[in-house]
């Protein structure tokens, strides 16, 4: 009958589920062994956390053909030890194929005897190790029948140098003492008569069981191993009623993962990347990162093997077209290929990945159990477009060369090694939903590692990581009005975009960041001039790190009132220093007096002030004018009068007024600066003498105050 005529059927196969990896895989391969025997028209789907194929086959069609029709695809592995070609190995259903007179094994006849001549050409009595393998297997690729090619370009990726392992098949086909390729065919060897082929009929049930999780007999289920696919069912200790459980698997969910294996076939996604790992080259196959989960640690990262991504899709898709998906693997950030699991889900909220994929279902390859290694479900992310994680690209250089000097492997102080976790962790909340808040974390994140940097200036000199301070655009604030908009955010802004010009001259003000940490502000101005072109280049943005003494630095691991304290104290002495006769030029963006009256009282939280700080303080706030607020932030600087700020307050505050004060404040600003009375107020916790020299300082200048003192 023509497929293209013939009704289609719609079985919800609910055998098969994005988790464990094994049922993921099974789907594939029902798909892919349908499509290339039965009909090439068919498609399937993910709904509902189930796949689903559609067909001509119909429940009761579908299971007779894998009964009587199916025909096993010729997977053999002679580059491996135990894969039934060496003296040492079980023979037994490797020898049975070879023997068998059905129709349905002739392929894998085929196959088999290609594999004896190749080692034979190599004159091997044991297996081969080192170049020996490597050229095995380079032969195997030239030679072997194009429909093996599916299953070598999954188990194994040629580079120029040697083969390459992607995680999903471990070692070529191999894991451990678990050989795929011989377990393969002892499964078909238990699941049908060899010399006829028939299907035993006992073993229908599990077929039923593996396709439409119909209730079966637990007895159907085989003691034999599954491998990294099916954790669950790997056995070992606590896994059972007793203190060890043995491995069990479904004969068919083993076969029918198998099939699904080469839907992965890595030949054609090797214009990825980087060809010095095939890892890169392998389908949605990217480097591990310890992040973005609810157990990640560095120690996972450290002892992992690459980690996979596997897409869901929700429309029928052909075996055609999901291979030319499989087939491009893309992942992009930007114009390059995604490196690691941060990488990819920045590719798939930001058009990165290929259209039609609704989800990503992600895998870590970890060592569990001992030193087994499993297929562990870490995440599952969503495809949609989030604007907000586009912004992180604008640190993308400087987070690449942070993740390769400070990586869980790396030898770099343990403060930064947790601050880039960290960072990294904020990137996947971000990216799974761009809400303000979760901006704001990944902002905290950065500056906590720009703090541990600028605590440890000789490491980044060395590992040529340069401050991330003044780097990102303001596009990082919050939008009035969200629920990031805060008193702490308002206050915490006012302090990181403020800078001073001590010198009447200067075009640019001292950056409130430069008494936090050891800044070289020369870098900003610095420019370079390209050999090939008459015109200097932009200059560099940012800063550099000050390698000598900086004097300058005054912020401490001490409270924020402290630090603050500290800063103004060195503000007075710069401004003493300067001869300006008047305290300079500020340019903020004013924080609402109700949060200031709010931060004096108390009823903030000063924790959270200081990591905004440090935050926001690497946005570059020269792309706009921050001494204008927006219409908002004006609608809320005046304040009532329980919202005044304390009298003694106000009185010092008149005595340290910016010379660029707006044209409507009647009050002259040109009031010589006094540094005792901030020294009484906040050194010497003298209230009272602090509030009569402001008093003083303010008569002498024509401006007599309404306070009298008591006696």
């Amino acid at each position: 009958m023509n497929s293209n005529t013939a009704t289609k059927h719609c079985l919800k196969l609910s055998g098969c589920s994005p988790v464990p990896l094994a049922h993921y895989l099974k789907a594939l391969g029902i798909l892919r062994v349908v499509a290339e025997q039965v009909d090439a028209q068919a498609a399937g789907y993910w709904r509902r956390e189930r796949f689903v194929l559609q067909s001509t086959l119909d429940k009761a069609k579908i299971i007779g053909f894998f009964l009587n029709q199916y025909a096993p695809a010729p997977i053999v592995a002679p580059w491996n030890g135990g894969s039934g070609f060496f003296p040492k190995d079980n023979e037994k259903a490797l020898q049975a194929i070879e023997n068998s007179k059905s129709d349905r094994f002739e392929n894998y006849r085929q196959v088999i005897q290609r594999a004896r001549s190749a080692i034979d050409s190599f004159d091997l009595k044991n297996k081969p190790d080192g170049k020996t393998k490597d050229s095995l297997q380079q032969h195997c690729r030239n030679t072997f029948p194009d429909h093996t090619l599916k299953w070598i370009d999954a188990a194994y990726v040629l580079t120029e140098k040697k083969a390459e392992y992607p995680p999903l098949l471990g070692t070529g086909g191999n894991e451990g003492r678990l050989e795929f390729t011989n377990n393969f065919m002892q499964r078909l060897g238990e699941l049908f008569d060899m010399d006829s082929g028939e299907p035993k009929e006992e073993h229908r049930a599990a077929l039923l069981q593996s396709l439409f999780a119909d209730n079966a007999p637990g007895s159907l289920t085989a003691k034999a191993k599954i491998g990294q696919f099916f954790p669950g069912s790997a056995g070992g200790v606590n896994t059972a009623s007793g203190f060890e459980g043995e491995a069990t698997v479904n004969l068919w969910d083993f076969v029918l993962m198998l099939e699904g294996s080469m839907v992965f076939a890595s030949a054609s996604v090797k214009r990825l990347g980087d060809h010095s790992s095939g890892n890169l080259a392998y389908p949605f196959c990217v480097q591990p990162s310890s992040a973005g989960y609810a157990s990640a640690s560095g120690s996972d990262e450290a002892d992992s093997r690459p980690e996979m991504w596997m897409p869901l899709w929700y429309q029928p898709t052909t075996l055609s077209e999901l291979l030319a998906v499989f087939g491009e693997g893309r992942a992009q950030v930007g114009r390059r290929a995604a490196r690691n699991g941060v990488d990819f889900v920045r590719a798939a909220v930001t058009v990165g990945v290929d259209r039609g994929i609704a989800q990503f279902q992600r895998y870590g390859f970890q060592v569990r159990n001992g030193k087994s290694y499993f297929a562990t479900p870490l995440d599952r992310v969503k495809v949609k477009i989030n604007p907000k994680a586009n912004l992180i690209s604008e640190m993308d250089l400087w987070l690449s060369k942070l993740r390769a000097k400070a990586g869980p492997a790396k030898k770099a102080p343990e403060s930064i090694t947790r601050a880039l976790l960290n960072i990294e962790s904020r990137i996947f909340d971000l990216c799974k939903e761009g809400t303000p808040q979760r901006l704001q974390n990944l902002l905290i994140a950065l500056g906590q590692c720009e703090r541990a940097l600028s605590y440890s200036v000789k490491w980044a000199l060395e590992a040529g990581i340069r401050p991330l301070a003044g780097t990102l655009s303001t596009s990082w604030l919050p939008e009035p009005g969200s629920n990031a908009d805060t008193p702490e955010f308002r206050l915490a802004r006012s302090l990181a975009s403020t800078s001073i010009r001590f010198d009447k001259n200067e075009e640019k003000g001292f950056a409130f960041v430069q008494f936090m940490e050891p800044l070289d502000s020369e870098a900003e101005s610095k420019t370079t001039r390209s050999p090939k072109l008459k015109e200097p280049l932009k200059p560099k943005k940012g800063f550099d790190w000050n390698k000598k003494h900086d004097p300058d630095v005054q912020w401490s691991r001490k409270d924020l009132a402290g630090n603050l304290n500290k800063v103004f104290s060195r503000q007075l002495v710069k401004i003493t220093k300067s001869n300006l006769g008047e305290f300079p030029r500020v340019d903020a963006a004013p924080a609402p007096l109700v949060d200031v009256v709010a931060f004096i009282e108390g009823r903030v939280d000063d924790a959270l002030i200081e990591n905004l700080v440090w935050g926001l303080r690497l946005i570059n706030y020269d792309s706009r004018n921050p001494s204008s607020p927006s219409q908002s932030e004006q609608n809320t600087t005046k304040a009532t009068g329980s919202e005044l700020p304390p009298a003694i307050y106000s009185l010092m505050k008149l005595c340290f007024l910016p010379a660029n004060l707006p044209d409507d404040v009647a009050l002259d600003s040109k009031i010589p600066v006094q540094p005792q009375i901030h020294r009484q107020a906040a050194l010497a916790a003298n209230a009272e003498k602090a509030s009569e020299l402001a008093a003083r300082r303010l008569l002498a200048s024509g401006h007599p105050t309404l306070v009298q003192k008591l006696n």
